[in-house]
């Protein structure tokens, strides 16, 4: 892995630490969420830190480059996370109709109710 490259993910993972703890501090990410980007980034500074991991990984899996290796891995981790979120996305979107329709329902029988005590 080259030394920029080595810079690079150092100061991207720092970087991704310092934002992922200032948005828990300031309470716009909830700790659960935040726990994968901890790990991206503590992986990514572990692989910076120590290229020999990337070098044996990306020859063991027959890469040309370590950098190449840690590029799809990173795209392959990122889309999974991107897979997932949008799985819950769907998931609440889903749960809003039922609410929805539930608050519907249940807002005609009070008015049912009600024009039947004034009657």
């Amino acid at each position: 892995m080259s030394l920029m490259l080595r810079i690079l993910c150092v100061s991207g993972s720092l970087v991704t630490l310092l934002f992922i703890t200032s948005n828990i501090r300031r309470r716009k990410v909830q700790i659960e969420d935040s726990i994968f980007w901890v790990l991206l980034a503590v992986a990514l500074l572990v692989v910076a830190v120590f290229p020999g991991i990337a070098s044996v990984a990306s020859q063991l899996l027959g890469f040309q480059a370590p950098s190449n290796f840690v590029f799809v891995v990173v795209i392959a981790i990122l889309l999974a996370k991107l897979f997932s979120l949008s799985t819950e996305v769907s998931s609440l979107k889903h749960r809003l109709n039922e609410l929805a329709q539930e608050e519907a329902l249940l807002s005609q029988e009070e008015e049912e109710n009600n024009s039947a005590r004034q009657a």
